[in-house]
């Protein structure tokens, strides 16, 4: 028997969001908002959803973590032989979805992506803490394992085989730059009568702005 989640509902009571109110480039846009994020102490900000599609033209959702961004792009990090990898060597064409429900609020971004430079990804991989380090050479991400204790051996494996040294960059992890052609905002209204803007690129390369329906 399906459950009833119609009572389910919470009302939305932020304030609303006007044409004026925004910059005039997306990436400013973004910024402020993500800033307002940490203010308001959101869970994990820079945690957003990444979408991509097999070849089979069925799209696949996960968590990643956004670790820089700036002009050029949105960049996240991953082992290069993962499912999300194999799926942007096909089709690069991918979205990402910042979920900040406490503070009634989605940011929605559509782009490409592309590998960052070797040199790039050890500069970031040089500053993650070293259990981290470790575990990017212990999993080959989205390979099927019969245990979980197995997957701790090879950490065990790893990190004495690293214990006296620094921890090279694994030649099959690193960063993808995601570079967006739509940006779109989303502030919660009441009565579900809630704001949209969508930021895309005009003909003459500016950002044009539209206001969606909810």
């Amino acid at each position: 028997m399906a459950k009833d989640l119609s009572k389910l509902r919470k009302e939305y009571t932020g304030t609303s969001l006007s044409r004026k109110d925004l910059a005039t480039n997306p990436l400013d846009q973004f910024e402020r908002w993500f800033s307002q994020a940490q203010e308001l102490e959101v869970v994990e900000p820079n945690a957003m959803s990444l979408s991509t599609v097999d070849e089979n033209g069925q799209p696949w959702q996960r968590m990643v973590l956004l670790k820089a961004f700036d002009k050029r792009g949105f960049v996240f990090f991953t082992n290069f032989s993962s499912r999300k990898a194999k799926h942007i060597e096909t089709n690069a064409q991918v979205s990402l979805l910042f979920p900040w429900v406490a503070i009634h609020r989605q940011v929605a971004i559509c782009g490409k992506a592309e590998k960052i430079s070797s040199i790039e990804s050890l500069k970031y991989f040089v500053k993650r803490p070293y259990g981290s380090q470790i575990g990017a050479w212990a999993s080959e991400q989205s390979s099927v394992i019969s245990s979980r204790s197995l997957l701790q051996a090879k950490f065990d494996e790893i990190k004495r085989e690293f214990k006296r040294g620094e921890v090279p960059l694994p030649t099959f992890w690193g960063g993808y730059r995601i570079s967006p052609d739509s940006f779109e905002f989303w502030q919660g209204g009441s009565y579900r009568i809630h704001d949209r803007f969508l930021y895309s690129i005009s003909s003459d390369e500016c950002w044009k702005i539209d206001r969606l329906s909810p």
